[in-house]
């Protein structure tokens, strides 16, 4: 009694186990998804990164036209200090006290006046590679829109291959069962069922295939989306409904030039860099300062000093400038060189990549026309093919490759599908409208 109740509880164990280490099934929108993706991108965080450190640079280029102001204040310890003082009528010096410390505090103002414009320079600057570093996260954020509807798309293409590859398989045995009743009754030859058996094991494999395919891409849509491993994502399929109209190659080009934010964020760095020669050349010019201060101090058994308060201006200007080269100009001229090629550069790349997609998205359309025509030709040829083979018309390879070509069909009109919805999206990628 004691042995099968411990029996019973081992297997409420194992099943407990089973339950626990079972996938969750999740269904998850593509909208969804790409919410989701964004939320939890790791590479998204690397722009925010940029975002905060330029505005950091901001902060710290507003900071140079406020005024500084510093407080000092010591107390020094005096060993035998000698002490003359110089002053008409002054007695003897052996009536000087001896002075063992000094006690003196200062308050110190200063705002600057005139910088030569660095200071604004400095501001302007900044705000442009500020906004720079906005624009090219919301680029960053649509490529990663763009990457995860790429993984949705091939975790519903292996879903759909799974369904199609599974019922083949199930007509495949069902025709080697039958198959296999006519051989042993002397109405079929043992070669044409090893054929039969022969294609359905490649089925097997395929779907072997298949589903290995699915969790590898069910993987990584959860590492895309910030989800555990456990759960399996179930995709719906209401965004193949209809396909957008294909637009002109010429509105896709002028679309990605007045749209993408990577491209809006070229030119303000370019501006940025352009403010940079001003500030660099701003170097060698004076600034102006005004300065006011208070002044405490105090030499026990000598003299103090307070309310001393001072208002003042200063100017400053490096003579060395006259023979030391402007590395900072130097510098400055190269960065807006640098994001001048590099906004040419981008500017042909985008052109390429509109041309090359508008192509692709041409093509995946005309190939959805392609396979729904190819389907209805291959399920034809099937029907045909095997009423042939059941009068003796056909031989069982003709049989099988009809078979085959049916299988392949019926892969082929979703994954176009799938395929023409994907490339409609890089379209928006390309011209920088938001993917969602």
């Amino acid at each position: 009694m004691n042995r099968k109740y411990g029996s019973f509880l081992l297997l409420i164990f194992i099943c407990l186990t089973f339950v626990g280490h079972a996938q969750t099934l999740r269904p998850i929108s593509l909208a969804e998804a790409i919410e989701l993706g964004i939320k939890n991108s790791k590479n998204l965080e690397i722009s925010r990164a940029k975002i905060l450190e330029a505005q950091a640079m901001l902060e710290d280029a507003k900071n140079r036209k406020l005024p500084d102001f510093k407080i000092t204040g010591s107390y020094l310890q005096l060993n035998s200090a000698n002490f003359d003082l110089k002053s008409a009528g002054s007695g003897s010096s052996s009536n000087t006290p001896k002075i063992s410390s000094l006690i003196y505090g200062m308050a110190n103002a200063s705002l600057p006046v005139y910088a030569g414009g660095r200071i604004r320079f400095g501001i302007e600057s900044s705000t442009y590679l500020l906004n720079a570093a906005r624009l090219q996260s919301e680029q960053d954020s649509n490529a990663i829109a763009y990457n995860i509807a790429e993984a949705y798309i091939n975790l519903y293409k292996s879903r759909i291959a799974i369904q199609v590859v599974q019922e083949n398989l199930q007509a495949a045995r069902s025709r080697d069962t039958t198959f296999s009743n006519l051989e042993k009754n002397g109405l079929l030859a043992k070669n044409d069922l090893l054929k039969s058996n022969l294609q359905t094991t490649q089925t097997e494999l395929a779907l072997l295939d298949a589903q290995n395919d699915a969790k590898l891409a069910n993987t990584n849509m959860c590492l895309l989306l910030g989800l555990p491993d456990s759960i399996q994502i179930e995709t719906e399929t209401s965004f193949l409904a209809t396909l957008p109209e294909t637009i002109s190659l010429t509105d896709l080009e002028a679309a990605s030039f007045q749209n993408r934010k990577d491209m809006q964020a070229g030119n303000l760095r370019i501006k940025a860099a352009d403010l940079a020669i001003k500030s660099a050349r701003a170097e060698s010019l004076p600034s102006l300062v005004l300065t006011g201060g208070y002044v405490a101090g105090v030499v026990p058994n000598l003299f103090s000093v307070t309310n001393a308060l001072n208002v003042g201006i200063g100017v400053q200007y490096n003579l060395a400038n006259l023979w030391k080269s402007n590395a900072s100009l130097t510098r400055a001229k190269a960065q807006l060189t640098e994001a001048q090629a590099g906004e040419n550069l981008l500017e042909d790349a985008v052109r390429l990549q509109a041309n090359k997609d508008f192509q692709e998205f041409i093509l995946a359309k005309n190939k959805m026309d392609v396979y729904d025509k190819a389907l209805a030709q291959s399920t034809e040829n099937y029907r045909i093919t095997h009423n042939k083979y059941a009068n003796n018309l056909a031989t069982m390879t003709e049989l099988l490759e009809a078979n085959a070509a049916l299988l392949q069909a019926k892969l082929n009109v979703p994954f176009a599908k799938a395929d023409a919805f994907l490339a409609y999206e890089k379209l928006l990628l390309v011209s920088g409208k938001q993917i969602k």
